[in-house]
């Protein structure tokens, strides 16, 4: 049985538009994954996400995306392997900031939405990435999405000085190739609470999931999201949390 970190994306509010649960979300998380004002959050809002993460242990994450506020960082955007260095670093360091100033320490980046998909598929816009992580400090760890051929993102990290965790979705369709089903698809999210903590629970075995192609995909991981924008995600991470408790 793996010892699967819970993570969620939080903090993806914006002034006074309420985006998710985090207050329910945080207790059963062990790493928080906060928005960096490029496709969510602004300011006061990413210190009190810092803030509510610390009163109760979890582990602090920048979650970086393309600067892109209207589509909530889910669509792909033109940006040179440069830019998106540099779009990395300064969100980076713009979470960095509020974890200095609420006491806290950020320990990884997991990117969002169409970046991480994006550079899940374009080793040289993963290597963007890297850099970026690797400018503001090689201590961070870099979450990226798992992959039946990890081999070669080692081969990148190992590169840039850098350690990875491997991630999965307990709510996400997946390809027999490994990745993610578009959102744009139907089926793509799961919504049915007994499937996601079955999938959450084969994953944490390190058994085989089924695929959109009705196929077996075995995928190996360190942490796994899970999501809290509704009351019925909220009831399903809490599910997972203690489903993972009970199998261990």
């Amino acid at each position: 049985m793996t010892q699967l970190l819970l993570n969620a994306d939080v903090g993806e509010s914006l002034g006074p538009w309420v985006m998710g649960n985090d207050a329910a979300l945080m207790p059963l998380l062990d790493l928080a994954n906060i928005a960096c004002g490029f496709h969510a959050s602004d300011p006061d809002i990413m210190r009190a996400t810092v803030r509510l993460a610390s009163e109760h242990g979890v582990t602090v994450g920048a979650h970086p995306s393309y600067p892109d506020l209207v589509g909530f960082g889910r669509r792909s955007m033109a940006c040179t392997p440069e830019q998106v260095e540099n779009l990395v670093l300064y969100q980076v360091g713009a979470m960095a900031a509020m974890c200095k100033a609420e006491g806290a320490q950020l320990f990884y980046v997991k990117p969002h939405g169409a970046l991480y998909n994006d550079m899940a598929g374009d080793h040289a816009l993963l290597a963007a990435v890297m850099r970026g992580v690797q400018a503001f400090g090689s201590e961070l760890v870099l979450v990226v999405p798992a992959t039946t051929e990890p081999e070669p993102v080692w081969a990148l990290a190992r590169e840039h000085g850098l350690k990875l965790w491997f991630e999965v979705f307990a709510d996400r369709a997946y390809h027999q190739n490994g990745r993610l089903v578009s959102r744009s698809k139907q089926g793509a999210v799961h919504h049915d609470q007994k499937l996601i903590v079955e999938q959450a629970i084969c994953f944490a075995k390190g058994l085989p999931i089924q695929t959109v192609e009705g196929q077996d995909l075995l995928l190996q991981a360190d942490t796994l999201c899970v999501h809290g924008d509704n009351e019925a995600s909220i009831l399903a991470a809490q599910a997972i949390r203690s489903a993972l408790a009970t199998e261990r």
